[in-house]
């Protein structure tokens, strides 16, 4: 289930065929899903609530053929490694992996180990960047269960086409505004009257509080609150999100910053506030430029020809990655069902019908 499979349309742009971050062309994800075990928590044991999402920009090898990217920070209590180069250089050079908050290392060494395979000679180095989001609440995080296989896995099941949501790969064990959430992507056409752009988002949303939950502008979390629909009780302020956005439009890293900035109001417009103990960092791409190639020798070129979108028309990008990353987040939420974790602790779905029951009311279905 997905927002517009209810009738929920959020904003004015259209989306891309499959409103999905893969609607980028090029763009690929896949998912390892790791789900075992039940009753009371045994650290190193389970129960297992976790997986990895693996991200890449195009397909070829981004370690060879970059592409320009930015990173902001909303608030940061998270981690994603890797920023450091992407802010010297304004380049993506590796796929981007999703995972639990203990994760992150191994996750971005079996990147390492995948982006070097297989290439002669001395010199190589990779710095991944991986990002991640705190799955303790159902899984047992402090045990550690993602392993470099499932990280291989996740790569060599990535793949253009829909996009698996909810409760899959890193957003296997997530939660948002006390109910089940995880993985979910969606994506808006810009400027078809010239040629057309395509922004994508996808997010690991493991952020909110139930009564703060807006859709489309309606304070749903304060129509269906706690006391309708029940979840585990939880700290005042819970949680984080991450949102990677791609577009085709030809942008520099400059405005690839300025875009993944743009994630963090399509993260309030649903409710979203990044607070003081909340990991919300965006990271965004752009492929209109294709063919920087890196080659460490005589070969490598000493100038690349660019395109640039001209600032006075990436509004449109920004507003496509609003509506995209804030429409992400409740199909990340649709998408999911009920989850039972450690110590019986268990999320529930945000119910479909109650749902469009609120949204009717406030005049957003017919």
């Amino acid at each position: 289930m997905r927002a517009r499979d209810l009738g929920i349309a959020i904003g004015t742009l259209p989306t891309g065929p499959l409103n999905a971050i893969t609607d980028v062309a090029g763009v690929r994800v896949g998912h390892t899903t790791l789900i075992s075990g039940d009753g009371p928590l045994v650290v190193g044991k389970g129960p297992i609530r976790t997986g990895v999402t693996v991200i890449l920009p195009h397909d070829g090898d981004p370690g060879r053929e970059p592409v320009f990217a930015g990173s902001h920070t909303l608030n940061g209590n998270g981690e994603m490694t890797g920023l450091e180069w992407v802010r010297e250089s304004g380049m993506l050079t590796t796929p981007i992996g999703l995972t639990n908050t203990h994760s992150v290392g191994v996750v971005r060494d079996a990147l390492v180990a995948a982006s070097v395979s297989g290439q002669e000679g001395v010199g190589l180095w990779s710095l991944p960047v991986v990002a991640e989001t705190w799955d303790g609440y159902l899984n047992d995080v402090n045990g550690q269960h993602v392993r470099p296989e499932h990280v291989f896995s996740a790569l060599a099941a990535a793949a253009s086409g829909p996009v698996a949501e909810g409760s899959v790969g890193g957003g296997t064990g997530m939660k948002a505004f006390g109910f089940k959430a995880g993985i979910g992507t969606s994506s808006r056409r810009v400027g078809e009257e010239h040629g057309g752009y395509t922004v994508g988002a996808l997010v690991q949303a493991n952020h909110g509080r139930r009564e703060r939950l807006a859709v489309d502008g309606v304070p749903v979390g304060r129509q269906i609150s706690q006391a309708d629909v029940a979840g585990p009780a939880m700290t005042s302020e819970t949680g984080s999100i991450i949102a990677v956005v791609a577009t085709d439009a030809p942008l520099l890293p400059g405005q690839c910053r300025r875009l993944a900035e743009r994630a963090g109001l399509g993260v309030a417009r649903g409710g979203g506030g990044g607070e003081n103990s909340s990991g919300d960092i965006f990271f965004a791409f752009a492929t209109g430029n294709r063919g920087l190639r890196v080659e460490a020798d005589a070969n490598a070129p000493r100038t690349f020809p660019l395109e640039m979108l001209n600032d006075d028309h990436i509004s449109e990008l920004f507003w496509a990655a609003i509506e995209a990353t804030e429409e992400a987040i409740l199909n990340s939420m649709l998408a999911a069902e009920a989850m039972t974790g450690r110590d019986g602790v268990t999320f529930p779905a945000l119910p479909h019908d109650r749902l469009a029951e609120v949204m009717r009311r406030y005049g957003r279905l017919g």
